[in-house]
């Protein structure tokens, strides 16, 4: 989690290279092929993140999604049931309560794998192995 707090000098929001670096340990952990579907911020789009896919395309395969397809995203749905736990009418008293809020209830949806499921399926998308 990247917690920005208008400090002088730090990073408001991750960077093109924050992005590579994650989808580089992703492949290590892994070990396999990856498919990464992404939506159209403008750090998935930028010449040295092109640049960096075009050099992994042996193992990296990239699904561009439209520039607004709820449809067709997942974590839309995963938002969706963070919210019905509260999150999208709470008013929080500062940064730190938001985070903690956040994270209790991404960490309820967590434990239950069918609610994820349920958001993969509502995309009408489907796993399968490469």
């Amino acid at each position: 989690m990247h917690v920005h707090r208008r400090r002088k000098d730090e990073k408001a929001s991750f960077t093109w290279a924050d992005y590579r670096d994650l989808i580089l340990l992703a492949h290590r952990q892994l070990s396999a092929p990856t498919v990464l579907i992404w939506d159209n911020l403008n750090r998935h789009t930028c010449a040295e993140i092109r640049r960096f896919i075009a050099e992994s395309a042996d193992w990296l395969r990239v699904v561009q999604l439209p520039a607004y397809a709820p449809d067709l995203h997942p974590t839309e749905g995963v938002w969706s049931l963070l919210n019905r736990g509260g999150p999208a009418n709470l008013a929080v008293s500062g940064l730190d309560e938001l985070v903690r809020v956040v994270k209790r209830g991404l960490k309820k949806i967590q434990y239950r794998p069918h609610l994820i499921d349920g958001c993969l399926a509502g995309t009408g998308l489907v796993l399968t192995s490469l």
